[in-house]
């Protein structure tokens, strides 16, 4: 019943938004074409409008589904739904657009796209959060509640009970502890609920009281009494939700995976492992690195030629760097050291008054110009615009055994920019800081973090004041 009902309420969502999508169009239609107050030259048929729009709410409604949008959202915050409803919205914009200049449909109005995508949005983001809002009042007040039985009253389970309590707005109701132990009986007081008995009475027990969810709290040596326990929920229809015993050790906020048929706990959450993600951050990628190539191409002839006139050697330096999936690639970069001895490795760090340095090259890496080839590397696909810094190999491999968590950074792209440079790590400073701030970038990704760290590298600025 339950599984019929959420499946319910998500083409529910599914069709509400197809609907505000061409609720936003007879707005925008009416705003660029109606209103008298934006002027504009005689519009294509109102019909080539509504057609693309149609088009759009399918691809978005199809991306939603594919990028989990519609997802059971009880246990969610809406400023995750508000996320992944705007990461949607702008890879459908990308695929539309893609769509209208496949199709030579050149004569769509600039300013309707951009008050039909303001629009929908706007419109979108409302009504979910007032429908959010008006369910978290009526649960709240008692209506439409979940009512919860916890198996297993030790720390574990009357952790859980406390951080449940702290979100009434949620709409679940604890009803009480299963648990084998007599002395846990002590409990039941007025911070928590009473046992109500041993775990072989669990079948009685859902049997007599209405209950929606049983939330299994046991120790890992009561791992052999699993199976009888989800039978008995199964038999009984009660959904059967498991906090693993080893829920303090897990490095990073887990998640249940599915890999080869078998479900598991993966223990780091990576926003960019949901191919919708990843498809969304490389158009960015591309888009923006063309974008850049173009706008700095007098910025990258001029730097050529004054590498080519200020010192003898190649103007560009290849050098070996570990990326996504611990794989090397060559990075681009503008020569600002003279050029090493042939068989000489390059494993030292650059210092202060180094005088491997030229006197053009002290000038690029002080402005960070000599990084700028590197957009050719993410147009290759070996980097991002944005992502953790790479490193040369022969500090990965120093690295990974002196620094805690460090190899996590090679689960995404690297990038030109990050989070740790943005806030003022780089060149010599604590590697232990860089990677926290890199694991905190994996786990919180999205394509307005992304537009955030280019917003703050822009206004902080290009140059480095630890880079020699």
């Amino acid at each position: 019943m339950i599984r019929k009902n959420q499946r319910f309420l998500t083409q529910l969502y599914v069709l509400t938004d197809f609907a505000f999508i061409q609720i936003a169009f007879l707005l925008a239609w009416w705003l660029k074409f109606e209103s008298g107050w934006i002027e504009h030259t005689p519009p294509l048929p109102v019909e080539t409008y509504f057609f693309w729009s149609l088009v759009y709410g399918f691809v978005s409604v199809f991306l939603g589904t594919m990028m989990l949008l519609y997802s059971p959202k009880r246990k969610k915050r809406f400023a995750d739904e508000m996320v992944k409803i705007i990461q949607v919205h702008f890879t459908s914009l990308v695929v539309l657009l893609s769509l209208m200049f496949f199709f030579k449909q050149v004569d769509i109005s600039r300013d309707y796209l951009a008050i039909y995508m303001v629009a929908n949005l706007i419109l979108i983001l409302l009504y979910r959060y007032f429908l959010k809002m008006s369910l978290k009042h009526f649960r709240k007040k008692g209506y439409n509640k979940q009512f919860v039985l916890i198996i297993g009253a030790g720390s574990l389970g009357r952790r859980f009970h406390d951080n449940l309590r702290q979100y009434p707005e949620l709409g679940y109701e604890i009803i009480g502890f299963l648990d084998d132990n007599p002395e846990l009986g002590s409990i039941e007081s007025s911070r928590y609920k009473p046992v109500l008995g041993a775990v072989d009475q669990l079948e009685e027990i859902l049997k007599d009281k209405m209950i929606d969810e049983v939330v299994l709290a046991l120790p890992l040596d009561a791992h052999a009494r699993y199976s009888k326990i989800i039978s008995i929920c199964e038999k009984i229809g009660v959904r059967t939700l498991i906090i693993p015993d080893f829920f303090d050790y897990l490095p990073a906020r887990p998640y249940f995976d599915n890999f080869a048929g078998m479900p598991m706990i993966n223990v780091r959450d990576i926003p960019l492992d949901l191919s919708g993600n990843r498809l969304a951050k490389r158009l960015f990628d591309i888009v923006f690195s063309l974008v850049a190539i173009c706008i700095t191409s007098p910025v990258l002839l001029a730097v050529a030629i004054g590498v080519k006139l200020t010192s003898q050697g190649p103007i560009l330096f290849k050098q070996e760097r570990v990326g996504l999936n611990r794989r090397s690639f060559q990075m681009y970069k503008f020569r600002s050291m003279k050029v090493l001895p042939e068989g000489t490795m390059d494993t030292g760090w650059t210092t202060e008054n180094d005088p491997r340095r030229t006197k053009f090259g002290v000038f690029l890496r002080k402005t960070s110009l000599d990084e700028l080839p590197q957009f050719f590397n993410v147009l290759a696909g070996h980097m991002s615009v944005v992502g953790p810094r790479p490193e040369r190999p022969y500090y990965v491999e120093q690295f990974r055994e002196e620094v805690p968590k460090y190899m996590v950074k090679h689960h995404v792209r690297p990038g030109i920019t990050g989070w740790a440079q943005t806030n003022g790590l780089r060149g010599d400073t604590s590697i232990e800081e860089r990677i926290n701030h890199d694991i905190f970038y994996i786990e919180n990704w999205s394509i307005l973090f992304d537009i955030k760290i280019i917003f703050k590298t822009v206004v902080n600025g290009f140059v480095n004041k630890n880079a020699y």
